[in-house]
């Protein structure tokens, strides 16, 4: 049983989509409209937004491509749908490197 997930992977049937590696430089300068609700290191003051500094990057690319996608609902869902509308997979690769190069 093992061994068919391993093969699975190595044809290519199962496979992770690729994500491009972000520049955190270039996402902190895109980050301030981040900070209104994620703080401006990605720490809140308000317990009800997450704290994003030190998430895993590839987790807030998918986050964020399903918030432009409107693949995500409930709680501020739109805000972010509205949010993230305009930016491009580099832009929210950017952002995820910015915030996942930070400190919890």
């Amino acid at each position: 049983m093992k061994f068919v997930g391993i093969t699975l992977l190595a044809t290519g049937l199962f496979s992770l989509p690729a994500l491009a590696a972000g520049d955190a430089a270039a996402g902190q300068a895109k980050a301030a409209a981040c900070a209104a609700c994620h703080g401006a290191q990605g720490k809140v003051t308000v317990p009800m937004y997450p704290n994003l500094a030190g998430q895993n990057a590839m987790y807030l690319q998918h986050a964020l491509q399903a918030y432009k996608k409107g693949e995500r609902n409930g709680g501020q869902a739109e805000v972010m749908k509205a949010y993230v509308s305009g930016l491009s997979d580099d832009d929210i690769a950017d952002l995820a490197a910015f915030y996942a190069s930070l400190k919890p």
